[in-house]
């Protein structure tokens, strides 16, 4: 993109600079006038290159801290002895051992495991620590419970593995060579950006080709033919348009910076604006990315604990003593513990060490029952069983802090028909009930509710010991279990989930009502995904999927026409075993779509499809498993907090609070982007117009030139410039969030009516009003518009020092050239004065001036002073430089053009409130921009 405005600008300053060398050879300056030219004209273009150059620099340096990887480890056994070597010598075969902390650094299969959870949410999505083993549970390596991959983490435990796959082979290599093969695409801006200079050269060398031709063959002399051709390219090309453009992008991304995201690519934050479809990840974009309590189960009743981000209220019924006893299994069966030195630090923030689920349960304890630490202190720990995945039950065994009983309590936390097992009576109330059918069923139906709800559920029981069996003596050993396991009383249930950030369903419907269609694409389980979805609004409270329509009518799911269905949940198996058709039918005949159990290859061939549709996709994701979907998609938005290096190094923008809800103040400042450059390439387009006029006239009707080459340049590098710039500090207007996405092959930056009103309308307008003052300057000089008309060729010949004007006076040639310039400072004031009520008018495309707020944008007076203070040095301070061909210009000149400045703001308004009153209608269609 800028590339493009590059090119245009080198031939803009290089046209000039001919075109002012062609003028100093018939009419050659001083050499001090030379200097503060050359100057001026250099200084704005370099300032303009290292501008752009130094904001792309700056955002790319800032990413680069990304790419360093510290070198790993491998504790290998080779030769009958243990090694420690750099992961990269790894080869297939050797056998290595990992423990809780470690990186694992190979693909490796498990031969031995002893209490091994890894975390493979970077790969598969999954929030919560998986068990390993050296059983073959699946036949999908992703799935199976004997295979670590490269990069993931070892959490606890310890385990030894044999190398399978290094380097390229590996998961992560095959990934990145995914990642690798997808090309990088040009984004909307820069696309339109090409097609506007396409326009704008094609435009530029037609008229100026035309009027070359117009010039020779009215046997014009070939010099003079040259000038007009580039001073008419001159007129066409806006020289300002690059500093104008990189500036806009550049305080966008600045702002997005202020709400924590960082642009990598200063194009990708107008790409957002355009976005049709976000493709995103659930774990920590959409939730929280952290295990919470969310409900609980006693005394027959289902409960709902507070998810928020700080647990601060908490309003299930804690005066049950059923609850007593359940609050005391969850603070004493959890082996995870707060890091010291954290007591100035809120529960909720605190660092923990153990895994999610029982990270969840201490700071639940924390925050419902108080000081857990205290507690356990005075409940000390006597025995405990591990949790592992063959038992799948914890257990502990604790002095109670009742000194009138000294009875050990046995607790026990697991899954929860396994828990039910165990257990023959149950609390209810606070007393203790034999478990019967009945009880027996509400468990099962509360389990169901709980687990349909997509959420991991616990069961809690506990059993005191007789003090006679069992006395403070007593020496339990876990290995022989000289203790009862068996018989217990079951208390509750409770579920957990990585609940959806608070502030995700707001954005999710904000990006309803902008037309952009939410699609959640996750490794997680389906049930679980479609849980989090309908929670945060991807699926709607009364949108049905296939399986609830089949439900509702109690029907089997094969006789239900699939496309009734507003909502599809999709799994990775059934995404395998379909072609691209049937794919793109489920994007375009399902407004409301999660993908569960998906692979990194099907989550860049979702992108594909939606591509496929003429949509602009913006991806989100942290994991290794989403850079290639990252890389392939229009925009890539990546976790800062936890995001990967390869998804930070893949994604145009970081979210470095992992929040969903930026990228709904992303897309609205790319469509602020977007409405600002339409603004701006109006502005620009429309004193075009009354810029080549003058050439044309001189041309056609032969009356001396309005207006002069360097003239022209300095109406874009001068006057212009704070102008351009101003607009890429408006506001948006008031319904830019309500409005579709526009349309990349439809909706263009320069379309046929910002053309025919920049040009025909209002340009024309500008044009009346700059002869006005031209033909008012010769009026009161002695030439009245009449005589003019075809006195070019006597007005320019050097020798002729006797010309008469209307009234009979004779005029020099240096008399001549005094008056010509003067009309060249009258013509260009005259564009300046009307390109002032331009800018106020562009503002806005539909709104009023005043609904939007005339003095919102303090830029944009800060752009007229500008205008008008360049204008007065131009007239007054620089008039003696005869290298600028200025004048001072007499004070009565500047308002003759202040009617039409009026006219046009005037005309404006009345085209807003006809759109405004006729949506849709011809006014609309035709004169909305």
């Amino acid at each position: 993109m800028v590339g493009g405005f590059s090119i245009l600008l080198w031939i803009g300053g290089t046209l000039s600079w001919i075109a002012y060398g062609i003028e100093y050879s018939s009419n050659p300056a001083s050499p001090l006038d030379n200097v503060y030219l050359g100057v001026v004209l250099a200084v704005v273009v370099i300032l303009t290159g290292m501008f752009a150059y130094y904001q792309e620099a700056k955002s790319t340096n800032i990413m680069a801290t990304f790419s360093k990887m510290i070198p790993q480890q491998a504790l290998v056994i080779r030769d009958a002895e243990k090694k420690t070597i750099p992961s990269e010598q790894l080869v297939v075969g050797d056998i290595v051992e990992i423990k809780g902390g470690d990186q694992i650094p190979a693909d490796i299969r498990f031969l031995c495991s002893q209490g091994c959870k890894v975390d493979n949410s970077s790969l598969t999505g999954e929030s919560e620590p998986q068990s390993r083993s050296c059983d073959c549970t699946h036949d999908n390596p992703l799935e199976t419970n004997n295979i670590g991959f490269y990069s993931t983490t070892c959490l606890e435990g310890t385990a030894t593995g044999m190398v399978i796959n290094t380097g390229d082979r590996t998961v992560i290599g095959q990934i990145a060579s995914l990642a690798s093969e997808v090309g990088n695409e040009k984004t909307p801006i820069a696309i339109e950006i090409e097609h506007f200079v396409h326009i704008v050269a094609g435009v530029a060398v037609s008229i100026g080709v035309i009027f070359l031709i117009i010039t020779v063959s009215m046997k014009y002399p070939f010099l003079d033919s040259i000038i007009f051709l580039i001073g008419i390219i001159v007129a066409n090309v806006p020289e300002g348009l690059l500093a104008t453009v990189t500036v806009m992008l550049t305080l966008t991304a600045k702002r997005m910076a202020k709400r924590n995201c960082l642009v990598k690519n200063l194009e990708a934050v107008e790409t957002l604006g355009s976005t049709s479809i976000i493709c995103s990840d659930k774990t920590g974009t959409l939730t929280q990315n952290r295990m919470t309590v969310a409900h609980l189960w006693f005394d027959n009743q289902i409960f709902m604990a507070d998810t928020s981000e700080d647990h601060s209220d908490q309003t299930f019924d804690q005066s049950s003593g059923t609850w007593a006893s359940l609050s005391k299994i969850i603070t004493l069966c959890n082996r995870a513990e707060f890091k010291p030195g954290q007591e100035s630090v809120p529960t909720m923030k605190k660092v923990v060490v153990g895994d999610a689920s029982e990270t969840a349960l201490l700071k639940f304890s924390e925050v419902t029952v108080g000081d857990v630490t205290e507690i356990r202190k005075r409940n000390r720990k006597v025995a405990e069983i591990p949790f592992n995945s063959t038992s799948k039950f914890q257990l502990s065994i604790h002095e109670t802090d009742d000194p009138s009983d000294k009875r050990f309590l046995l607790v026990m936390k697991g899954a929860p028909e396994r828990i039910l097992e165990k257990c023959s009576s149950i609390l209810i109330n606070g007393q203790e009930q034999p478990l019967d059918k009945s009880m027996a069923e509400a468990f099962h139906t509360a389990y169901m509710e709980l687990g349909g709800l997509g959420e991991r559920v616990l069961g809690f029981c506990h059993r005191f010991l007789p003090a006679d069996e069992f006395p403070e003596t007593y020496s339990f050993d876990i290995d022989t279990v000289n203790f009862p396991t068996s018989n217990l009383c079951f208390v509750g249930l409770l579920s957990m989930i990585d609940p959806p950030r608070s502030t995700v369903p707001d954005a999710v419907s904000k990006c309803r009502s902008a037309g952009i269609k939410v699609i959640m694409v996750t490794g997680d389980h389906p049930i679980t995904a479609k849980a989090i979805a309908r929670s945060v609004g991807i699926i709607s409270a009364n949108s049905e999927t296939v399986e609830d329509i089949a439900k509702r009518l109690n029907i089997a799911v094969e006789h239900v026409n699939k496309w009734d269905a507003k909502a599809a949940v999709v799994t990775g198996m059934e995404l395998k075993d379909m072609n691209q058709e049937q794919l793109d039918e489920i994007l375009a005949n399902h407004s409301e779509i999660v993908f569960a159990r998906t692979s990194p290859q099907q989550k860049l061939t979702i992108v594909e499809g939606c591509q496929r549709l003429g949509a602009v996709v913006a991806v989100t994701g942290d994991g290794v498993n989403d850079s290639p979907a990252l890389k392939k998609a229009d925009i890539g938005i990546a976790m800062g907090l936890v995001g990967s290096d390869a998804a930070k190094n893949a994604a145009d923008m970081v979210l470095l609070d992992d929040n969903f809800a930026s990228i709904v103040t992303g897309v609205e400042e790319g469509r602020l982007i977007f409405d600002n450059l339409k603004k701006t390439m109006a502005y620009t387009l429309t004193k075009n117009m009354p810029m080549i006029c003058p050439f044309m006239i001189y041309i056609i009707i032969g009356i001396p030139l309005p207006m002069g080459t360097i003239t022209t340049l300095f109406l874009d590098l001068g006057t212009d410039i704070i102008p351009f710039i101003a607009l890429g500090y408006e506001k948006a207007e008031s319904d830019i969030m309500n409005r579709k996405p526009r349309h990349k092959k439809k909706d263009r930056l320069v379309n046929r009516a910002l053309v025919f009103y920049s040009f025909l309308h209002v340009g024309i307008m500008q044009t009346l009003g700059a002869f006005v003052v031209y033909f008012t300057v010769y009026s009161q000089s002695g030439f009245r518009p009449s005589t003019l008309i075809g006195l070019r060729v006597e007005w320019e010949k050097d020798y002729v020092n006797d010309l008469e004007d209307s009234y009979g006076q004779e005029w020099t040639r240096y008399q001549r050239q005094y008056l010509e310039w003067t009309g060249y400072t009258a013509f260009f004031v005259a564009i300046m004065v009307q390109q002032l009520a331009n800018l106020i008018i562009r503002k806005t495309r539909r709104n009023s001036i005043f609904q939007q707020g005339l003095f919102r944008n303090k830029v944009v007076w800060v752009g007229i002073s500008s205008a008008i203070i360049i204008a007065l040095i131009l007239s007054y301070g620089l008039g003696s430089i005869t290298a600028l061909n200025c004048i001072s210009l007499r004070p009565q000149y500047w308002f003759v053009a202040v009617p039409y400045a009026v006219l046009i703001w005037v005309y404006d308004e009345v085209r807003k409130l006809l759109i405004r009153l006729y949506p849709g209608g011809w006014w609309d269609k035709n004169m909305y921009y």
